[in-house]
């Protein structure tokens, strides 16, 4: 990433040092996780599309220890995985509106507080800002080579209400409570990086 773009990296600090975490990443452009990836001070096992795992890459990202997921269905072979790197003290990357959009958190799916619920896991907020401002002139398909991209790390918080519930209704609150962390999260790194 550092030989391609000009990542800035903010709050890295902030990612505990042990443990199971969470990052839960916006996702506007498709190099946001392997920019994430790329910067953050502990190895990532990302939860991707099964759709990704074509050709070379499949090789590639399983050898990472990325996680392939059928969005499709209730993939209980990807929720176990996710589960799996949680356990053994990993941390699990999540876009947690399920497929690339505004990249603004503005339509959570319910996987992300499941996760962190059921996996005990702090949830670390990311903004990837930068990474969809214009496309390059070479390759339209990526940001301009050498440009700015920023990635901002938030403070860690627990999604549950720390009564150990894991019923639909704590599930819902959990969601409603980690989409106003992730939209406080991503205004302060607006302010931050001035984008």
């Amino acid at each position: 990433m550092y030989g391609l773009w000009r990542p800035r990296v903010l709050g890295a600090w902030k990612v505990p040092a042990t443990g199971p975490v969470i990052f839960a990443v916006n996702h506007s452009h498709n190099i946001d996780g392997p920019m994430v990836m790329g910067v953050a001070p502990r190895p990532t096992h990302f939860l991707i599309k099964k759709e990704a795992f074509v050709g070379p890459l499949d090789p590639f990202l399983t050898a990472i220890g990325q996680v392939e997921v059928d969005r499709t269905t209730t993939d209980r072979t990807a929720i176990g995985r996710a589960l799996d790197v949680l356990s053994a003290g990993g941390v699990l990357g999540i876009f947690p509106e399920g497929t690339r959009g505004e990249g603004d958190f503005a339509s959570l799916r319910a996987g992300l507080a499941y996760f962190a619920l059921r996996g005990g896991a702090p949830i670390v907020p990311i903004a990837v800002l930068g990474s969809s401002e214009r496309p390059g002139r070479l390759i339209k398909a990526l940001p301009p080579l050498r440009s700015r991209v920023d990635v901002v790390f938030g403070d860690p918080f627990e999604a549950g209400d720390g009564s150990g519930r894991r019923t639909r209704k704590a599930l819902d609150e959990a969601t409603e409570r980690i989409q106003k962390q992730l939209t406080a999260h991503l205004g302060n790194a607006r302010r931050l990086t001035g984008r």
